[in-house]
């Protein structure tokens, strides 16, 4: 895989960040990708380019940080009603799963990136799915994630570079493991870089913790934090 190219979906949150790093450790050229569908925490695109800066000025990423993409689908956004694109509390739904699960979300990502990386002649797809320590949605489960790229592949004749893969180094991890792969990858100062520049937070608020910017008490930064003590206990 060393020599290979890859696109990286990065919404500059915890987990694609981590992704970003894992890919750029692995690949020659690393691309990213990240979406403006009306999300309620847009501030998340803003902290793209800050730690894509700080990527790229590694001594071995930085030459292997390739062209960064954002497409904006409204049309996502304006489907959703849900209280990650609208001003509503973030509360459990009766089916099981809370308002912040946005239906086909990932779906159309990975979509919309298979289509890119063709274009780009890139074969390695990076997404952060997780199903390990997450919030329960079904399009982050690694059966999911298997069957869509049974999908891309024939729908898309398998590219001009060969069959697609879709990764997930964090398919199987918790947040705790996740932090703990940031260091492995980057040491001290890539975990130090998570911390204070990425974004996790469903309602987009910039509050700093031990663990990083956040409101302190949504799914995301419950998760984010809870991981954060974890790893450091351990």
């Amino acid at each position: 895989m060393g020599d290979g190219k890859a696109l990286v979906l990065f919404s500059g949150g915890q987990d694609s960040a981590t992704c970003l790093a894992w890919a750029l450790d692995r690949y020659g050229t690393v691309e990213t990708l990240g979406f403006d569908y009306g999300q309620r925490h847009v501030v998340e695109l803003e902290t793209r380019a800050a730690f894509r800066a700080h990527v790229a000025v590694h001594p071995v990423w930085g030459g292997r940080l390739g062209a960064d993409h954002v497409l904006k689908i409204d049309a996502l956004g304006a489907i959703s009603d849900t209280s990650l694109t609208r001003d509503v509390a973030i509360e459990m739904e009766t089916g099981g799963l809370p308002n912040t699960f946005v239906p086909g979300r990932n779906l159309i990502f990975l979509t919309f990136a298979a289509a890119l990386a063709f274009r780009r002649g890139l074969r390695h797809i990076v997404t952060g799915v997780c199903e390990t320590d997450y919030s329960g949605y079904p399009d982050c489960r690694d059966d999911t994630i298997k069957a869509l790229q049974v999908a891309l592949n024939l729908g898309m004749a398998s590219g001009p570079t060969g069959r697609f893969v879709l990764h997930t180094p964090l398919m199987w991890r918790d947040k705790a493991a996740t932090w703990g792969l940031a260091e492995e990858l980057g040491g001290d100062g890539l975990v130090e870089a998570i911390r204070t520049i990425t974004h996790s937070c469903y309602l987009g608020d910039r509050t700093p913790h031990e663990w990083g910017a956040g409101c302190g008490h949504c799914p995301a930064c419950d998760l984010r934090s809870r991981g954060w003590q974890k790893w450091r206990a351990a």
